[in-house]
Parts: structure tokens; sequence; C-alpha cells
């Protein structure tokens, strides 16, 4: 009821753990994507599934995805961070943007940080068949260099 994901029960198994944190929201376009981000055992944090992205071509607008939900989500929960993990198409960028705009004033008036994925390199890949989008993306989110992969 609360993040859409699948279950067969109320409140998913990840929202009733109590050792995940409430305070950070990662939104996702589908029940595949909650699987994979918590395949990397890097996000301990609970998840909003949309359902679907912003689509006009296809005649989906934001009534039609669980944006709604999550604005209410924001206003009524101790939500403190929520991630933008959608795709980088024209669709996820443009829901990406909605999501932002609708959580503004929650933003200012709660200190609620909306952030995003990183977008970049893939590792093992190299440098010369990244496209422009993403080689420019990944100079401008550059992160410090310590000398080592775990730091």
């Amino acid at each position: 009821k609360t993040c859409y994901n699948i279950c067969d029960t109320d409140v998913c198994s990840i929202c009733s753990d109590p050792r995940r944190d409430a305070s950070t929201v990662c939104v996702v376009e589908n029940i595949k994507e909650v699987m994979v981000v918590e395949g990397t055992r890097q996000f301990n944090g609970l998840y909003h599934v949309l359902g679907g992205l912003i689509s006009p071509m296809e005649g989906i607008g934001p009534k039609d995805i669980a944006i709604d939900s999550l604005v209410e989500r924001v206003a009524n929960e101790p939500v403190k961070e929520i991630i933008l993990a959608l795709p980088t198409t024209m669709e996820g960028d443009t829901t990406n943007f909605y999501i932002y705009k609708r959580l503004q004033t929650a933003a200012m008036e709660q200190n609620l940080r909306i952030t995003q994925i990183a977008r970049g390199i893939s590792v093992g890949n190299e440098l010369e068949y990244a496209d422009e989008i993403t080689l420019g993306r990944s100079i401008i989110n550059r992160t410090e260099y310590y000398g080592t992969q775990n730091h």
C-alpha cells in the first residue's frame, strides 16, 4: 500500500523491516529496479515504485503513476532524502524533473534532500566508447580520489 512493491500483505517485507532507514526513500520505475538495487547491498532505506514514467507520447501523465502518493509520503512520514533512481531516458528525466518540482516546497520547508543516482562510465568500459552526455556527466559528477577503490 505504501511503496507499491510486490507482496502478499499490506506492507512489504522491506517497509516492515525495522532495520531499514525510513528517512531515505529510493524512487524507482518498477519492481525490477527494487530487486536490482537490493542486489547491490549498498542501500538500506525504503523504496517507492512509481509503476511507470511520464510519457506524453504514450498518453501517460503524472496522475497515471504513483507520484501523488510519493508527495503524501514525504508530507506524512519522517523522510529526509528522496533518491531519484529513474532511467537515463527522456521519460526518466521528465519524471525526475516533475517529481523535483512537486517536492520543491517540501525540500525548503522540511529540509528534504532530493538527490539522483550518479551517472557515468561503467566499470570496465573504455572511455573512447562513452557517449558525450555520459562522459560529460561523469566529469561533472566526479568524486575525490583517495588512492584506493575502498575509501
